[in-house]
């Protein structure tokens, strides 16, 4: 039972799931359904100030090597596409728009990098990922309960 707990706190710290797949692998395993919300949304929301830390610190080092400097600009130009015109427009109802969406490639990681390229004050930053977390969270554990009570 910890180690569920644990394995779905791990997929809502990856850049590969987020809560989006902790939530529904805890409650699919059958952990309490308010812990593992309280749990992933809480992990995901720890990534926002791990990922600011990142980029303003040890991004700025990294980007001495050729490789890492490729791959931060691809990265760099996906998100600016992908939020940039809502996040442009809206500010930081277009961040919590872009974070809230419950499909691959649109949480915090994302939202973090597009905080950080945009130049969004970090306070409001981290709780427009968090406001957006917490909606896409909702989204995905009502999704996932509802799925359950029909099997």
């Amino acid at each position: 039972m910890i180690i569920d707990f644990i394995v779905a706190i791990l997929w809502s710290l990856s850049p590969f799931g987020e809560a989006k797949v902790g939530i529904p692998y805890g409650m699919l395993k059958g952990l309490n359904v308010y812990w593992v919300f309280l749990f992933c949304f809480l992990a995901n929301v720890l990534v926002f100030p791990m990922m600011m830390f990142f980029l303003e610190r040890i991004n700025r080092y990294l980007t001495k090597w050729t490789f890492y400097k490729k791959s931060a600009l691809f990265v760099a130009r996906k998100a600016k596409t992908g939020s940039g015109d809502k996040i442009k427009k809206y500010g930081f109802f277009g961040l919590v728009l872009f974070v809230m969406i419950p499909l691959p490639g649109t949480g915090v990681y994302a939202g973090s990098i597009a905080a950080y390229l945009f130049k969004i004050e970090k306070r409001k930053a981290f709780w427009a990922n968090t406001i957006g977390i917490f909606i896409s969270s909702a989204i995905i554990w009502s999704v996932t309960l509802a799925s359950m009570k029909t099997m």
